[in-house]
């Protein structure tokens, strides 16, 4: 696996988002359109290569070495309603391993006005880029999920061009999403050159049992150069291979990435709180973690 740590400091990313996740396109392991499309990973020697624990005094936040505040209320691409803000009361550390993402209503405390008017709620968004960037590998969080219609958590991976290239041509990489209005599901998508937004090629993994804002649970990708397998708590649940994207040979998942954790208040997607959504909403992460891919010896 390829990856690096950068040091130098860059432009935030202004307004693109997680889009709306639509399709399930991926082959799933019962039903695999190519002979080995949901595959188990063959057995691999794992090395851990980056994590953060959160660890550390109540009300820290999070490190400034790996982490970077995206600041701002413009609806993020997808008509969210909250503005982020690097305020410690939106993301901060509980003193406990964890790292707490909160969703409060009401407007930041200067009145910054958002693209809709008077800012309804406030959040977090972090983002690893110019600090730490990944190509391949075992990538997760473990995390417990906010509650309640509007909620949309999500940990995610832009590719590092999007500079260069924009989106979505740079590759989106959603390692987990949730939506309040969908208590026991979670979704895992991709986004790329002629499927992003509602288009996205993507499926989605089901709680039988008890709900993810009750406990945690680790979501994961393990990342190769031709395909990419999706995990709850190992459960392997899709896999992605060139051949299944309307456009096999503009396979954009081939560079570095940088990681994201942001709690968004309704979109396009979710759609906004109810009156029966209960706020502040947290989403409590307890690790992110980055393996190589080493392959194990026979």
């Amino acid at each position: 696996m390829r990856w690096r740590v950068l040091l130098a400091l860059g432009a935030v990313l202004a307004v693109v988002g997680c889009s709306p996740s639509t399709s399930t396109e991926v082959d799933t392991p019962s039903s695999a359109s190519e002979p080995d499309a949901a595959a188990e990973a063959p057995t691999q020697r794992w090395e851990l290569v980056f994590e953060d624990d959160f660890e550390g005094p109540a009300g820290q936040p999070p490190d400034p070495r790996w982490w970077t505040h995206e600041v701002g209320g413009d609806g993020w691409g997808n008509q969210e309603l909250q503005y982020y803000t690097d305020a410690p009361s939106a993301a901060s550390l509980d003193g406990e391993g964890h790292l707490v993402i909160t969703a409060a209503e009401g407007p930041p405390e200067d009145g910054t006005w958002c693209w809709y008017g008077e800012c309804r709620y406030t959040s977090a968004r972090i983002t690893t880029r110019d600090k730490v960037e990944v190509e391949y590998g075992r990538i997760e969080v473990r995390a417990k999920l906010p509650e309640g219609d509007g909620m949309w958590p999500a940990f995610w991976m832009l590719g590092a061009d999007i500079d260069l290239r924009g989106w979505p041509n740079a590759g989106e990489i959603d390692v987990m999403e949730h939506i309040g209005s969908e208590p026991r599901r979670v979704h895992g998508t991709v986004h790329g050159p002629t499927y992003a937004g509602g288009d996205g090629i993507g499926g989605s993994y089901l709680f039988e049992e008890g709900l993810p804002s009750e406990d945690f649970h680790t979501y994961a990708i393990e990342w190769e150069p031709d395909r990419i397998r999706w995990y709850v708590d190992d459960d392997h649940y899709g896999t992605l291979l060139p051949t299944l994207l309307p456009n096999p040979d503009r396979w954009v998942f081939d560079g570095p990435y940088f990681l994201i954790l942001n709690l968004a208040v309704g979109g396009q997607w979710p759609g906004p709180p109810s009156e029966e959504t209960a706020f502040p909403q947290t989403f409590t992460i307890d690790h992110v973690r980055v393996y190589s891919t080493e392959e194990a010896d026979d």
